[in-house]
């Protein structure tokens, strides 16, 4: 292994448990913004992918380019999906419009 590729994995390794540890420390009602955030990261990847995949270099380069659009564009399009249901949770519902009951009467009484 070349010494770039030890140090590329080094930082992945170190990227992951990092990303592992935060993520579980997160509360529940910031689980909407951090999508939201990892929605934008995701739109920043495809940019990246696009390049890759429009570079006009090898055909392997090109089919993970293509992979890789494909996969940003799901998870992009599915982060939103999923932030868009969580926000409706929080969303309060409208009573509904029924009229009132009338008040009941004790038994026994007369009108």
């Amino acid at each position: 292994m070349t010494e770039r590729l030890e140090v590329s994995l080094f930082i992945f390794v170190l990227a992951s448990f990092l990303g592992y540890a935060v993520i579980t420390r997160v509360p529940g009602l910031l689980h909407t913004p951090l999508m939201s955030l990892t929605n934008a990261l995701s739109a920043i990847s495809i940019v990246g992918s696009l390049i890759l995949a429009g570079a006009g270099e090898a055909a392997f380069a090109t089919i993970l380019g293509t992979i890789a659009v494909f996969a940003s564009t799901t998870n992009i399009v599915s982060g939103f999906l999923i932030t868009d249901r969580m926000l409706k949770m929080f969303k309060r519902r409208e009573a509904s419009r029924r009229p009132a009951a009338p008040p009941s009467r004790p038994s026994g009484a007369t009108p």
